[in-house]
C-alpha cells in the first residue's frame, strides 16, 4: 500500500499541494486526472523519490519496490536486447524471451532488437524504459504519459498487458480511453488535493460537478442568510428592545461564517470557425504515390479516395508508415511522385501538425502569431482566441520563445481558429493536452461543419469522429468505408496476433487464417460500400425530390380549393393544370423510389450472404 499524507509543495507563488493525501490500496491501479501544470509530474517525482516535498510524507511497506518511467536517456549495453535484459531479475539468459515479447510488443521489429539503443530515435529509446520498467516487475508502476511515443498497435499492446498487471499503478496519460481500460480507480488533481473514487473517469468527473454544482447553491443560501441577519442587526442594533435578538443574531452570524467561491480552472473552449463549401469534393485524391530519395518502397503507393465537404476521415496506422507524410501532401507541403491531389478553388485548407511549432516566430507574442494569419481580426476578436487557448489576458503578451511544447500547440491551435476553412488536417492535436482540453477539442470536431482529415492513435477520439478511414497497413495504405470498430471486426491490426502477452498467445496457422478471412471479409464489405454508395445517394435525392412535390402538390391543392371558393376561373385553370402536372411527377418518382429501394435490398441481400458464407466458413475452421 501506498499513502501520501498531508502533502505541501509549492514554487514560487503557485501552489501545487495543500494538506494533499493519497492512498493507493492493494491491487488499485489508479488513472491521474489534472490540468497541465496542476502537479502530476511532480506527485510521481516525489512518490519516487526524485524531488522533495516542502512537508508531508510518503509511505510505503517495507521491501516495496516502486518502478519510474524516466524520461531520461541512460544505456549501457550494445543492443536493444541485451539492455532491456538487464532489468530481468532472473538468468538473462533463460529468461530473455520475456524481453523478447515486450520489445516486440512494444513496436520493435527482430531486425532492431540488434541495434545499438543510442542510434534510435528519443521515442524508441523512451520505449526501452518503458520495456526495463516492466521486465523489472516491481510491486508499483509510475507512469508518466506512457502512450506518447506509441503507434496504435504498441498502445493496444501495453493496454491489455497492463490491464493484466498484479500490482499497483499511478498512470497519466491525455488517453482517457485508455486510462479507463488500465485502470480500477480515478482520481483528480485539483484545487490543491486529491479526489479519488473507484469507477472511470467519467464517474469522477460527474461525481465533482455534482459536488460542487451542491456547494454553490449552499454558499449562494448561505449568503442570503448573512445578508438578511447582518441587515436584522444594522437596523435594530440601537434599540433597547431588541438587544437580545440583535446579540443572538451576532452570535449567530460569527459562528455561521462564509464559504468562499470556487475558482474556475483555465478550460480549452472553442470551435473551428466554418467557410462554406458549394461543391461536393473539396479534394480528390487519383492514384497517389510520395516516398522519400533512397527508400526501398514508396511511403503511399497507388492511393485514391474523395474526400466529401462533410467528411470525418482518420488516418491510422504503425509509426513511420506514411500518415504524417499523407497530410503533408494534402497540404501541399510535399509534392506527389506519382498521381494528383486535386482541390477544388472553393477550398480552404487550416493545417496542424506538431513540428510546425518550429515554424512560429520566437520573437512574436501569442497575440502577434495568432493576428498575423487574419488581418481582419480586430484585436478584440483575437484576444478571444488567445483566451480560448488559455493565454488569457497578460498572458496573451507572452514571447513565443518562453512558451513550453504544450504552449505552442495551443498557439497553432489558436492561429486554425482565427482562420475560417472548411477543411481541417490535424496530426496528433492532442499531444500536450490534457484529458479536459481533449475533451474540448473532440467536441469542437464532431461540431464542425466542413470535413475534417485526423492522424491520431487515440481510440476514444477514432470512435467518436471518424465514419471513414485511411488504414496504413500491408504493402499500400487503403480506404476502408466504415468506422474504427467495423474496421477492428472485419479487418483488425495484422500485427496484434502476435504482440498478445505470453501465456495468451494463438498458434501461427490460426493467426494466419484469422488474417486472411479477416482480408477477405474486408474485401467484401469495401465492395458493398463501393456498390451502395451511390444507389443511396441517388435513393436520398429521389426522397428529397418526391418531399418538394408532395409540397407543391399540397400548395396547388390549397390554391385550387381557394379560387373554388371565391370563382376565379383563371386561377383554378392554372392551378388545375398546377396539380396535374405535380400529381403526375410525384406518381413517376414513387415509381423510381420503389425501384431505387429494389435495388439497394438487392445489392444488400446479396453481400450479406457472402459474407454468412464466410462466417461460417470461419466456424467451421475454429
Amino acid at each position: 500500500m501506498l499513502q501520501v499524507s498531508n502533502l505541501e509543495k509549492q514554487f514560487g507563488d503557485r501552489v501545487l499541494f495543500s494538506q494533499a493525501s493519497l492512498t493507493v490500496a492493494p491491487g488499485e491501479r489508479v488513472a491521474l486526472f489534472g490540468r497541465n501544470g496542476s502537479g502530476k509530474s511532480t506527485l510521481l517525482k516525489i512518490i519516487a523519490d526524485e524531488e522533495s516535498a516542502d512537508d508531508g510524507d510518503v509511505s510505503v511497506p517495507k521491501g516495496y519496490r516502486i518502478g519510474y518511467l524516466k524520461q531520461h536517456l541512460s544505456f549501457s549495453a550494445p543492443t536493444v536486447l541485451e539492455e532491456a535484459c538487464l532489468a530481468l531479475r532472473g538468468d538473462p539468459v533463460a529468461e530473455q524471451y520475456k524481453a523478447e515479447i515486450v520489445l516486440g510488443g512494444l513496436g520493435f521489429s527482430e531486425a532492431e532488437l540488434a541495434l545499438s539503443p543510442t542510434a534510435l530515435s528519443g521515442g524508441f529509446q523512451i520505449r526501452i524504459n518503458l520495456a526495463k520498467l516492466i521486465l523489472d516487475e516491481p510491486n508499483m508502476l509510475l507512469l508518466d504519459e506512457p502512450t506518447n511515443y506509441l503507434d496504435i498497435v504498441s498502445l493496444r499492446w501495453l493496454e491489455r498487458y497492463l490491464q493484466e498487471w498484479p500490482g499497483e499503478m499511478i498512470v497519466i496519460s491525455h488517453d482517457r480511453a485508455f486510462c479507463d481500460a488500465v485502470s480500477t480507480h480515478s482520481a483528480l488533481l485539483y484545487r490543491s488535493g486529491f479526489r479519488k473514487l473507484e469507477g472511470d473517469s467519467m464517474k469522477l468527473f460527474e461525481r465533482i460537478a455534482e459536488d460542487e454544482a451542491l456547494y454553490e447553491r449552499t454558499r449562494v443560501n448561505r449568503e442570503k442568510e448573512i445578508k438578511r441577519m447582518e441587515s436584522f442587526i444594522n437596523r435594530f442594533k440601537a434599540k433597547a428592545s431588541k438587544a437580545t435578538l440583535v446579540q443572538s443574531r451576532v452570535k449567530a452570524l460569527a459562528k455561521m461564517g462564509r464559504m468562499e467561491e470556487l475558482s474556475s480552472d483555465a478550460t480549452l473552449d472553442f470551435s473551428f470557425v466554418h467557410k462554406e463549401f458549394p461543391g461536393r469534393f473539396p479534394i480528390e485524391v487519383r492514384d497517389l504515390s510520395f516516398g522519400f530519395d533512397g527508400m526501398e518502397r514508396p511511403l503511399v503507393n497507388g492511393l485514391s479516395f474523395s474526400l466529401k465537404k462533410d467528411d470525418r476521415v482518420a488516418v491510422i496506422g504503425k509509426n513511420g508508415r506514411g500518415k504524417s507524410t499523407l497530410l503533408k501532401l494534402l497540404a501541399g507541403e510535399l509534392q506527389p511522385k506519382g498521381g494528383e491531389i486535386a482541390l477544388s478553388p472553393n477550398t480552404s485548407l487550416s493545417f496542424f501538425a506538431q513540428t510546425n511549432t518550429s515554424r512560429l516566430n520566437a520573437s512574436n507574442t501569442v497575440e502577434a502569431e495568432v493576428q498575423q494569419v487574419n488581418e481582419k481580426l480586430g484585436r478584440t476578436a483575437v484576444r478571444a482566441i488567445c483566451g480560448c487557448m488559455m493565454f488569457e489576458g497578460d498572458d496573451a503578451l507572452k514571447k513565443i520563445s518562453v512558451l513550453s511544447g504544450g504552449e505552442r500547440s495551443r498557439v497553432l491551435l489558436g492561429k486554425i481558429l482565427a482562420t475560417p476553412s472548411n477543411v481541417l488536417l490535424l496530426d496528433e492535436p492532442t499531444n500536450h493536452l490534457d484529458v479536459e482540453s481533449v475533451m474540448a477539442l473532440t467536441d469542437a470536431l464532431e461540431d464542425f461543419e466542413g470535413a475534417a482529415v485526423i492522424v491520431t492513435h487515440n481510440e476514444d477520439i477514432l470512435r467518436r469522429t471518424a465514419s471513414r478511414l485511411i488504414v496504413f497497413q500491408g504493402e499500400r495504405p487503403f480506404v476502408f468505408e466504415g468506422t474504427y470498430d467495423e474496421f477492428l471486426d472485419s479487418i483488425g491490426w495484422e500485427e496484434e496476433a502476435d504482440l498478445i502477452p505470453a501465456g495468451k498467445k494463438k498458434s501461427k496457422p490460426s493467426a494466419a487464417k484469422g488474417r486472411s478471412q479477416k482480408r477477405e471479409k474486408a474485401e467484401v464489405l469495401q465492395e458493398r460500400s463501393r456498390q451502395l454508395s451511390p444507389l443511396k445517394e441517388e435513393l436520398s435525392a429521389i426522397e428529397r425530390t418526391v418531399a418538394t412535390l408532395e409540397k407543391e402538390v399540397a400548395a396547388s391543392q390549397g390554391a385550387l380549393a381557394a379560387a373554388s371558393a371565391s370563382g376565379d376561373t383563371q386561377t383554378i385553370k392554372t392551378a388545375s393544370q398546377e396539380l396535374a402536372r405535380a400529381q403526375k411527377e410525384l406518381e413517376q418518382r414513387l415509381s423510381a423510389w420503389e425501384a431505387a429501394v429494389r435495388k439497394v435490398e438487392e445489392v444488400e441481400r446479396g453481400f450479406a450472404e457472402q459474407l454468412e458464407q464466410l462466417d461460417g466458413a470461419g466456424t467451421n475452421q475454429a
